[in-house]
């Protein structure tokens, strides 16, 4: 399948209200147990929140509970949101875990527990419209707001990330997410959007942390047992979980001694690899990056922006861990196929996406995103850009508050897909 455009859908009482100018439909991502301090004074009056904001990925939830003017007023994390492996219901269980503790982080003054305006979630799993269609009315059916707004949760990573030259109303860019699987968005300042389905192997799709440590261990297997060129993995990948042979690691696997889940752990394994010169790794690597600026331009193309300067915004655990070898040749292949693009490591948290999003629906003010954004974003030094968080690669930049970020890098480290 090629890309597909978003449809809208009525306000609370259906599955989606339409979408909102400012960009493409928000997801909502999972993020795993822990309160958050409100963001005022001790002893002030407490604003009511007319806004619940999600992020929920396959690891982790995130939660934010805002008022009108974008003062975040209570926060939580949650576990992650699968409704592939759990179902539907007990998927969003874990949501209203992390909503009621938000809720309780507000203060019992704050109203919290009274149904906001606008529930905006960017969710992992809500690859297709017709899953954000249904996801959007299983939240609309616990009561939380008026009206609810579902988006794939890359739809966070892109918000987070981008700046509208005239002001927060008007964003437009791409974003490529690369965590345990791989995707992107796009959208214009008309709220024209391009997306991809995003399935894996079925719909054409290849990397993502999860890809990477698959071929890693399809790699390491073959140099053991001889039908494959020899390389740094056969040794480095078993001795990450403490065994001798890849023979033990794929028992282990396959036994369940070791959870499949954490092959994600190897990824850190095959980039050191390849900074070692080990010329599989390095071609995993030289793939992947193919893979993200491929998306990235098709997305571009797609929009007609390719001769326009669009940042082009780079998240998830693998696009934001400041890898150089991949990062270098991401910043390079971009530079020759889309010599417009800017490229920019998104590490703010993602939730700011989804909070910006609800805050668009909402008819905020620029004020109210940018104090959202001083929130969620990592502090700024005192004379400069915010700070680039660890291992920034080259040529890749972060931008910050509300008005429009110079060539750099942003920041949501999620899991993608």
């Amino acid at each position: 399948m090629g890309l597909s455009r978003p449809r809208s859908a009525a306000p609370a009482a259906g599955p989606r209200p339409a979408a909102p100018a400012a960009g493409p439909r928000p997801a909502a991502s999972a993020a795993a147990g822990t309160a958050g301090s409100p963001d005022r004074a001790p002893g002030a009056a407490c604003p009511s929140p007319v806004l619940l904001a999600v992020d929920a990925g396959n690891s982790k939830t995130d939660v934010a509970l805002l008022d009108a003017d974008g003062r975040v007023l209570g926060t939580a994390r949650g576990g992650g949101f699968r409704p592939p492996a759990v179902g539907v219901d007990a998927a969003v269980d874990v949501l209203a875990e992390a909503v009621d503790r938000a809720r309780a982080a507000a203060g019992p003054g704050s109203g919290a527990a009274a149904p906001v305006r606008q529930v905006t979630a960017c969710l992992a799993n809500a690859d297709l419209p017709v899953e954000e269609e249904a996801l959007a009315a299983a939240l609309t059916a616990r009561g939380w707001g008026r009206r609810v707004t579902v988006h794939n949760d890359t739809f966070a990573v892109l918000r987070a990330g981008v700046a509208a030259p005239d002001g927060e109303a008007a964003p437009r860019g791409v974003a490529v997410v690369c965590g345990a699987g791989i995707n992107c968005v796009g959208v214009r300042s008309n709220g024209r959007t391009a997306r991809f389905p995003a399935l894996g192997r079925l719909s054409g799709d290849w990397g993502g942390g999860g890809g990477l440590a698959e071929e890693a261990l399809w790699h390491a297997a073959r140099a053991e047992d001889g039908r494959g060129g020899p390389t740094l993995l056969r040794t480095a990948l078993p001795a990450h979980f403490g065994l001798e042979s890849v023979y033990a690691l794929i028992e282990a696997v396959h036994l369940g001694r070791i959870a499949w889940e954490r092959r994600l752990e190897l990824v850190p394994v095959l980039f050191a690899a390849a900074g070692r010169g080990d010329p599989v790794a390095d071609g995993l690597v030289a793939r992947m990056a193919e893979e993200v600026v491929t998306m990235a331009v098709v997305a571009l193309r797609e929009l007609d922006l390719l001769a326009e300067e669009v940042p082009v915004l780079l998240g998830g655990g693998v696009l934001a861990a400041g890898h150089a070898l991949l990062d270098g040749q991401v910043t390079r292949l971009l530079a020759e196929r889309a010599p417009r693009a800017v490229p920019r490591v998104v590490r703010a948290r993602p939730v700011l996406g989804a909070a910006l999003l609800g805050l668009d629906a909402l008819g905020a003010p620029v004020t109210a995103h940018e104090r959202a954004r001083r929130h969620f974003e990592p502090p700024r030094p005192p004379d400069g850009p915010p700070a680039p968080g660890p291992g920034a690669g080259p040529g890749l930049t972060a931008p910050g508050g509300g008005t429009p970020a110079p060539p750099g890098s942003t920041t949501a480290a999620q899991e993608g897909g």
